[in-house]
């Protein structure tokens, strides 16, 4: 098996903008990059009438990650990772 095969995991935090409440963002990491994701934590307002944010357990290789981080960045979504805001 090649580094390129390896699985790693990565666990980040993503707000979904209430603009994107309609559209499938998490269903396409797992669809289109490739990832499997475990939903730690998630919160939504009630009536999903403001932002939400979803903690989340991506797995998959570093480029499907990459991939998948990349696609979130298009979108313009706060992404944090554990660098970012430390103790979570």
């Amino acid at each position: 098996m090649t580094d390129k095969n390896v699985l790693i995991s990565q666990r980040i935090r993503v707000r979904i903008t209430k603009e994107f409440h309609q559209e499938p963002v998490i269903s396409r990491l797992v669809s289109d990059y490739g990832l499997t994701i475990n939903i730690k934590a998630a919160f939504l307002g009630q009536n999903a009438n403001s932002d939400g944010w979803f903690d989340l357990d991506l797995q998959g290789t570093k480029s499907q990650i990459a991939n998948g981080l990349s696609y979130l960045q298009e979108l313009k979504l706060e992404v944090w990772d554990e660098n970012r805001i430390g103790n979570w």
